[in-house]
């Protein structure tokens, strides 16, 4: 089955639409092969768990080493053909701890 389709499946997430990234905090309640992003069961992607240690580790230097400032004025989405936003993700980074002269 298509990713598309399971993760809009109303069945498996209530407001399948709606932007909410929390619907993963308890993994207890989420259907197993609910979320499959990276495939499932034999034939996941074995870069499964090294994609997730790369992301952590790229967020942890954005966050800790830059000051954020999102610059779009539409927070609205689109499908193309996941969830984009309708601006894309204009933001202004500035490095923290920069001496100024």
């Amino acid at each position: 089955m298509s990713r598309n389709i399971t993760h809009y499946d109303e069945q498996l997430f209530s407001k399948p639409r709606k932007f909410d990234p929390t619907r993963f905090e308890n993994q207890s309640e989420i259907s197993p092969y609910s979320f499959v992003a990276f495939g499932g069961g034999a034939r996941i992607c074995p870069g499964f768990e090294f994609a997730k240690l790369e992301t952590l580790v790229a967020i942890h230097h954005l966050v800790t080493r830059f000051k954020w400032r999102l610059c779009g004025k539409d927070d609205s989405f689109i499908r193309d053909p996941l969830p984009s936003p309708f601006e894309g993700l204009p933001i202004h980074l500035e490095p923290k701890n920069v001496e100024q002269k």
